[in-house]
């Protein structure tokens, strides 16, 4: 639709985390060299952060990064709901790894579980299990299921790594007196904010780059109230973006002006304003 008229390949403001536009703002470089490390080191990692702060597109960069280091060697199950019991967890966990569960007693899955992780890092491999939306982990036992699922261990080398993301309730959940012995095995933790001012306009020039524009398409002022409106987070600001393509495209307008974007700004906080609450 707009594309051509701007001189883009691709919406450069898409809802999909695509890793090949993460913006790598100093926090989130740290973000993503800390996890990469830490699933290098079969560690568990908690990785928190605003709502759309961006940590599902960390996550896929994190998966393309260990795809670079270990081709097909790596085996990362990626769990996006974790509404489980324990044992459905660990059967959920199995399947992925090829492990028929069926009728299994838990010990006897459990065994199946540390023989095929063995395989893999005799293979020079590396498995990973990210558990996405994590502050939404039903209850205690799953916690526990996933601190037992760490003791898979050969002699003194670690067979599995583990990164929890979520929102900011799960590292008020892991301060809790309960979850302490989950909570001291973590070896890395990382909590992204939203973007200042400054790393919102280059987060914006960011994405139409590798949508394929070179010059800059919104004004000084349009990106000062794209900051102010979005309050920093990546999320609303893609929305804010895409909506102001489109009026701009409609308006045949070359450039994106403070104008369009209060415009924008305005529209959604009478259609969505509870994603923009709060903001402004």
């Amino acid at each position: 639709m707009y594309e051509s008229f701007y001189g883009l390949n691709a919406r450069p403001f898409g809802k999909s985390p695509d890793p090949a536009f993460l913006f790598h703002s100093p926090a989130h470089a740290e973000a993503l060299a800390r996890i990469v490390t830490a699933a290098e080191d079969r560690d568990l990692a908690v990785l928190t952060g605003v709502v759309g702060a961006g940590k599902t597109t960390l996550t896929r960069a994190l998966v393309d990064r260990l795809a670079d280091a270990f081709g097909e060697r790596a085996r990362v199950v990626l769990l996006v709901n974790p509404r489980l019991s324990p044992n459905e967890l660990l059967g959920v966990f199995a399947d992925r790894l090829g492990i028929e569960g069926g009728r299994k007693t838990k010990t006897k899955l459990l065994d199946a579980l540390l023989g095929r992780l063995f395989e893999i890092h005799q293979s020079g491999g590396l498995t990973l299990l990210v558990v996405d939306e994590a502050h939404l982990i039903p209850s205690r036992g799953v916690f526990e299921e996933l601190r037992l699922l760490l003791n898979l261990t050969l002699d003194d080398s670690a067979l599995l790594g583990l990164l929890l993301v979520g929102q900011d309730e799960l590292r008020t959940r892991l301060a809790k007196k309960d979850l302490r012995s989950f909570a001291q095995r973590i070896g890395v933790a990382f909590h992204l904010e939203a973007l200042g001012s400054a790393d919102v306009g280059a987060y914006i020039e960011h994405r139409l780059a590798v949508a394929g524009r070179a010059e800059p398409l919104f004004s000084a002022d349009a990106v000062e109230l794209v900051h102010e409106a979005s309050g920093g987070v990546p999320r609303r600001i893609n929305v804010l973006c895409q909506a102001a393509l489109l009026v701009g495209y409609g308006l045949e307008a070359r450039r994106i002006n403070k104008a369009i974007v209060d415009d924008v700004w305005r529209d959604l906080r009478t259609h969505l304003g509870v994603a923009f609450e709060g903001v402004g």
